[in-house]
């Protein structure tokens, strides 16, 4: 009677033959793993290698990364995952498709490396793509490598090891001091009075908050605290339902006196109860096809409004954005206001996008950036001559030099 093969001690993992190769399963930190190889000496190598590197505490050996799946498989559940966190997972979608896929989706992620990176920004500047879009391809890029790296199918993020010299080539050439806005305080007013209402009322109410057009459009009465002077940004209207902020968290914004009497002569005109702004015609416009009608003011129809109203007044064509919330930034800082104050009501994590209006104070260089390089650049003053001393090279030339002096000084 043969012997039974003898089985190996618990926890020294095991050898099975699979078709034409030899498995290896071991256990580590709870988890199972198998791996394939084309003998069993080789096995048996591997396998002694693994458990002596367990008893010591070094890690196993490194993931095969030629068995992971291509990009476009892992992109594909990133974005399903992107679309309950992120606003804009759209937008992500849609790189993807258009630019990512057709140039990274069939390779593996290790495949991916500065100069495919490189290759890639060329090619689409060639096209005739903006600068600033192939930048949020990139970076969009850079933000799933760091998903799959902490899933353990990339070894390390291909947009970090782009040299500076790649980096210039999307960068962004919009100089964001050159954005447009309303300047005067009088053609605030005159483009208040051309617009109808609620248009007017919305228009007012972004330009004297710095609220987005999705945050007022959604706003509530509940959030407007007219005693306390005060407005409680929480919500925003985005694709016609409300929906979180854009950063996720509320914030405070103070109601100015400009604004104040308007919307007390709104509250009374609308009831005060429920939205700001709701459609003049709720059973017009939404998804009449599934019986769902506008419950919200469309940007577009304000900017349509602003558009007419800007014309009117024979002012520069300017967006919904800059009629309102940059107008309101660089109105504030150009009154004086504090850039880590409009940081806040604007709603920005941090001060660096804030830091664009900064060139618009009126203490931007300060007093002593006049007289820093302080040069005495005046002429020296003019030598002053006597008739006597000007009239004596003449006398070479006239005997009558003697009395036209005399004639000059008599005078």
């Amino acid at each position: 009677m043969p012997r039974k093969p003898r089985r190996r001690r618990w926890g020294t993992g095991t050898i099975t033959p699979s078709g034409k190769r030899w498995m290896v399963r071991w256990c580590e930190d709870g988890r199972r793993h198998c791996k394939t190889f084309p003998t069993r000496e080789m096995a048996e190598q591997v396998l002694a290698k693994i458990v002596n590197d367990i008893a010591a505490g070094v890690a196993r050996l490194p993931p095969n990364f030629n068995e992971a799946p291509n990009l476009d498989t892992l992109a594909a559940a990133w974005i399903e995952r992107r679309q309950r966190t992120h606003r804009a997972a759209k937008d992500c979608g849609y790189r993807w498709k258009l630019h990512l896929a057709p140039a990274f989706g069939r390779m593996k992620p290790h495949e991916v490396d500065a100069a495919k990176l490189r290759r890639f920004i060329e090619g689409k500047l060639a096209e005739g793509l903006s600068p600033t879009t192939v930048g949020h391809c990139i970076r969009q890029l850079s933000t799933f490598y760091a998903d799959i790296i902490e899933a353990g199918h990339a070894p390390s993020n291909p947009v970090a090891s782009l040299p500076r010299s790649t980096r210039r080539l999307y960068k962004s050439i919009y100089d964001t001091r050159s954005t447009p806005f309303l300047e005067r305080p009088e053609d605030i007013r005159r483009l208040y009075l051309a617009m109808a209402e609620p248009y007017n009322i919305i228009f007012i109410f972004g330009e004297q908050t710095g609220c987005r057009v999705g945050e007022i459009l959604g706003m509530d009465w509940r959030d407007i605290d007219l005693p306390g002077r005060k407005i409680h940004v929480r919500q925003q209207m985005q694709d016609g339902k409300l929906c979180v902020l854009k950063d996720r968290e509320s914030r405070i914004v103070p109601l100015s006196t400009s604004l104040a009497p308007i919307l007390e002569a709104w509250k009374l005109k609308t009831g005060g109860v429920g939205p700001l702004f709701t459609p003049k015609h709720p059973t017009r416009g939404g998804r009449p096809d599934l019986g769902s009608p506008s419950h919200f003011i469309r940007p577009e129809t304000v900017h349509k409004a602003l558009t007419a109203a800007l014309k009117a007044c024979d002012l520069p064509r300017l967006t919904l954005y800059q009629a309102t919330r940059h107008t309101f930034a660089s109105q504030w800082v150009m009154n004086g206001g504090s850039v880590e104050v409009l940081a806040k009501i604007l709603g920005h994590s941090s001060t660096s996008t804030t830091e664009h209006y900064a060139h618009l104070a009126p203490d931007f260089f300060g007093a002593k950036a006049f007289d820093m390089v302080a040069v005495d650049l005046s002429k020296p003053p003019a030598a002053v001559l006597s008739l006597r001393e000007v009239a004596a090279p003449l006398r070479l030339r006239t005997g009558t030099a003697q009395e036209d002096i005399a004639e000059q000084e008599s005078a």
